[in-house]
């Protein structure tokens, strides 16, 4: 049985110039025993517009820890689904997988664990004529790494987040509040 109850993590790389390919995935991993399993089994169900699924590297290749992805942006369109159910999905479990390789996951705990990786996939993606399938390959798979490295290592600490409170900023709050 593990002991890895409750830990989350997240991780932001950003696009190529010119692609709307940032990847911005949200993890929440735990013991299949405790409150993240209890939530990766209510999300077996679908919602409209958010598609849940497993991560599948390819058919018949579902990742350990068992996963469930779903988006943070509503699905419209079946370019979008495409996008997400293939290049993403396979990025994610390639990335899950390296993870158990590199020890950043615990191998021998893998079917003890389980997460869910909320995914941002530009709705942008789905329409742009010229979109790079393998930068939104690599954003996801280097966020998705990323994101459960910082899980595992609870990352940022509470100490660096008072450390850098009045150097780091919020994107959005630029012009908006001064530190």
């Amino acid at each position: 049985m593990t002991d890895i109850w409750f830990r989350t993590g997240e991780a932001t790389v950003l696009a190529a110039e010119g692609q709307y390919t940032d990847a911005m995935p949200e993890v929440l991993l735990g013991s299949v025993r405790g409150p993240v399993g209890a939530a990766f089994a209510a999300m077996m169900g679908q919602t409209a517009g958010h598609t849940r699924m497993f991560v599948v590297r390819d058919l018949n290749q579902l990742v350990r820890p068992a996963t469930m992805m779903t988006t943070k942006a509503t699905i419209h369109d079946l370019a979008y689904v495409n996008l997400l159910g293939g290049v993403v999905q396979g990025a994610t479990g390639d990335a899950i997988v390296d993870c158990l390789i590199e020890g950043i996951l615990p191998k021998d705990e893998a079917d003890e664990l389980c997460m869910i990786i909320m995914i941002w996939l530009d709705p942008r993606c789905a329409d742009h004529a010229e979109i790079d399938l393998k930068d939104l390959y690599r954003t996801n798979y280097e966020a998705t790494k990323l994101a459960i490295s910082r899980a595992m290592t609870g990352s940022p600490t509470v100490d660096e987040l008072i450390a850098n409170r009045k150097t780091v900023q919020h994107y959005a709050l630029e012009g908006v509040v001064e530190y």
